[in-house]
């Protein structure tokens, strides 16, 4: 791999980790456009973490105040401790479907990034819940709900959302909007919610992925180890700073009509 290939790859992985397009869907189509090799483990490793990284810096905040409510709750109003741990308690639940569904099928979706054809159906599938998503905003409930609103039951569902995203091409971040939007809440409130259940997610695979790390970094060399994981740690930052700007005054449909042509052409290219 080269310092070239690994920008690339740690861009495309920055982006579309956060942006509703489908990062792992991506990631099986990009190298075959550009005829790469696949990257070593370590490089999916590494990016992964720097992805980590990434939310972990837009959302600081968040995450301090969640820590404060549990650690120094004294430091804070009783409505505000009640309502961060409640946002903890929206995330553990949240994560327990995908935990579960990566536990008991995770060889089978595995194998799944092997199979283009797979990856542009899950692509339309995207599009297809986004464009529904965006459909259904205002006439499920006429004010969309911030997360003040949020129930266990919701997180549930919006877990469950982010269980199918598991697939190389159906969005994790598209799905999980998708579904709080499917439940009624506002789309930055939405994105808010999938971006925290991402934390659990991403560091999930990242430790899933440290039991095939030995020899991991071989194929590689330094300089591009270094390359694609500072590409991915920036332009993922950058994309969901862009995107919780976006939905704050725009709909999902830009995202729903890409993945819709991408999917289709990925579908056509596989079946010729």
């Amino acid at each position: 791999m080269t310092v070239l290939q690994a920008l690339i790859l740690g861009v495309v992985q920055g982006f579309t980790e956060f942006l509703p397009v489908s990062s792992s869907g991506h990631l099986v189509i990009v190298p075959q456009i550009f005829n790469f090799s696949q990257p070593p483990v370590g490089f999916d490793v590494l990016v992964h973490l720097a992805t980590l990284v990434a939310v972990v810096g837009y959302f600081i905040g968040d995450i301090a105040q969640i820590v404060r409510s549990v650690l120094a709750p004294r430091t804070m109003s009783h409505q505000d401790v009640n309502y961060w741990r409640r946002i903890l308690a929206w995330l553990i639940v949240g994560s327990i479907p995908a935990a579960i569904a990566g536990f008991l099928f995770g060889d089978f979706f595995e194998s799944l990034f092997s199979q283009t054809l797979g990856v542009g159906i899950c692509l339309v599938m995207t599009s297809l819940l986004l464009w529904g998503s965006d459909a259904a905003l205002g006439r499920i409930n006429k004010r969309p709900l911030d997360l003040q609103k949020m129930r266990g039951l919701d997180a549930l569902i919006v877990g469950c959302f982010q269980a199918l995203a598991i697939a190389p091409g159906l969005s994790r971040s598209g799905a999980t909007i998708a579904g709080g939007v499917f439940l009624g809440f506002d789309r930055a409130a939405a994105a808010r919610i999938s971006f925290l259940l991402s934390i659990p997610a991403i560091l999930g695979a990242f430790l899933f992925q440290l039991k095939d790390a030995s020899g991991a970094f071989a194929g590689a060399s330094e300089g591009a180890y270094l390359a694609g994981a500072l590409a991915a740690a920036v332009s993922g930052f950058i994309a969901i700073f862009l995107l919780m700007r976006y939905l704050k005054r725009h709909r999902l449909r830009v995202f729903a009509v890409y993945t819709l042509i991408a999917g289709v052409i990925v579908v056509i290219l596989s079946l010729m």
